[in-house]
């Protein structure tokens, strides 16, 4: 007989906040997609300044958040499926949300460097 690893309640909250993040990804990207495409001049110079627009910073923060936080939800439900030892199950876990958090913490204090001239 199979044994449920995660309580029921935890499973319905993974599953609600993935599909959440899901659905705010698809308006984010082609946002940025879109933005990104109808630019003619991709140099540095123009790229950094549409960063440091308010929206444009906050929109790509906010993309930044939701992206990694998307990408570690999903790695753990592949974790969670094909990893059958708790101990290495659990360690895995842990070590996609480290490089999962200090990626999006990277990212979203590039955005923020760019933003605030620093």
């Amino acid at each position: 007989m199979l044994q449920c690893r995660i309580p029921m309640r935890q499973a319905v909250h993974h599953w609600r906040i993935q599909r959440l993040t899901a659905i705010m990804l698809i308006p984010l990207c082609l946002w940025f997609i879109f933005t990104l495409a109808g630019m003619t001049n991709m140099c540095h110079a123009v790229v950094s300044a549409w960063i440091k627009a308010p929206l444009n910073s906050l929109m790509l923060i906010v993309l930044v958040i939701a992206l990694f936080y998307h990408a570690h939800l999903g790695l753990q439900v592949v974790i969670e499926d094909y990893i059958g030892n708790e101990k290495l199950r659990n360690c895995a876990i842990l070590v996609s949300l480290i490089v999962m958090a200090g990626a999006g913490l990277i990212s979203g204090l590039a955005v923020l460097k760019i933003t605030l001239g620093l």
